[in-house]
């Protein structure tokens, strides 16, 4: 009988396993031969001796078996909470992300060897990191860079080269790229050193605010492939330099300089080098995230829509969500820290 315990003793002491050794124990009592049942006096079942003692003998073998709980219960330790962290959550291989500042996410393109020429499997990373940024309740603004040679050197050509009309019409090919930024409410400054081309361009004309080196090199060479911009190109850049300059950029695949893209507005400040650059981004994205993140995304928002509307529809627009921040709370505190010349607490309310 010893070893029959021991066997049941190896099951997970579970609901179900509890059940079963119940049942087993009982058919082993009863099934045994050593005697009838009988009654008392009042009618009661009696079993013999032997029988009763074999009940005492699964009842406390089953009691011993069940695990004990420790003292150091779930519920008594302290629980311990991190802030979050996209690299933390997710490893990646074509990305690398950061939290340099408070409030700050950094993004940088690692494709060292192929000058970070984007692909579908970089985009899809990028596009998992910067929801996971949108997402965090932390992170308040994002940059996205490359590296001092190349933000970008262009799209993967390797992977568009074999593309027939109808595996790139069906599949969609490259709609994921020019809808990267779409969702993002957070601002996202691009910060561009070195190559900006082809699809490495419209990714940096996807920020929201554009810094570069005075040396980088912007350019839509697709039209030398025998092909155009695909992921936005033709519609940032116009709206960014004017129709004539885009048109001319773009039908002879002619490059420009950072200077230059200062010059005409599709950059807001270029800096002499890397360094001056990557800190000058995280510094604006900084001061980005200490204001209201109310008012920040409203500010993002009626901007955005002067690019969809025209003025009058754009300035009814403006004054509509105005009107409406009069209904925030970090309005109300926003104001009154102004009126008392103290440092506003924003609740993002």
């Amino acid at each position: 009988m010893a070893n029959c315990y021991s066997i049941l003793g190896t099951f997970q002491v579970t609901w179900l396993g509890q059940a079963m050794l119940w049942a087993f124990g009982f058919w082993h009592v009863f099934s045994a031969q050593d005697g009838s049942q009988g009654a008392d006096d009042e009618g009661r079942a009696v079993y013999p001796r032997v029988v009763r003692y074999k009940v005492a003998i699964m009842m406390n073998t089953v009691k011993c078996m069940r695990p004990r709980v420790s003292q150091f219960r779930p519920s008594s330790l302290p629980r311990v909470t991190r802030p979050f962290s996209a690299s933390a959550t997710q490893q990646y291989e074509l990305i690398l992300t950061s939290e340099p500042r408070p409030g700050v996410a950094q993004i940088t393109l690692n494709r060292p060897k192929a000058l970070n020429a984007l692909s579908t499997p970089l985009i899809t990373e990028l596009n998992h990191a910067l929801r996971e940024f949108q997402a965090s309740s932390s992170i308040r603004a994002i940059v996205l860079t490359g590296s001092e040679r190349a933000f970008a050197a262009g799209a993967d050509i390797k992977e568009m080269a074999p593309l027939t009309f109808s595996k790139a019409y069906t599949e969609k090919f490259i709609e994921s790229w020019s809808d990267l930024t779409t969702f993002l409410t957070k601002p996202l400054i691009t910060a561009v050193s070195g190559h900006a081309l082809g699809g490495g361009c419209e990714l940096a004309l996807m920020g929201d605010i554009l810094y570069c080196t005075e040396a980088a090199n912007f350019g839509q060479p697709e039209i030398k492939l025998g092909t155009i911009p695909g992921a936005g190109g033709s519609q940032r850049l116009t709206a960014a330099v004017g129709k004539a300059r885009a048109m001319e950029l773009i039908l002879t695949g002619k490059s420009f300089s950072g200077v230059e893209a200062e010059k005409w507005g599709v950059a807001a400040r270029s800096f002499k080098d890397y360094e001056s650059l990557i800190t000058a981004a995280l510094d604006t994205a900084a001061t980005i995230a200490g204001y209201s993140k109310v008012a920040v995304q409203a500010g993002k928002e009626v901007v955005n829509k002067s690019q969809d509307l025209t003025l009058r529809d754009g300035i009814d627009y403006e004054r509509r969500v105005f009107h409406s921040l009069f209904g925030s709370e970090d309005q109300k505190i926003g104001m009154k820290a102004f009126a008392e010349k103290a440092k506003p607490e924003w609740v993002d309310r």
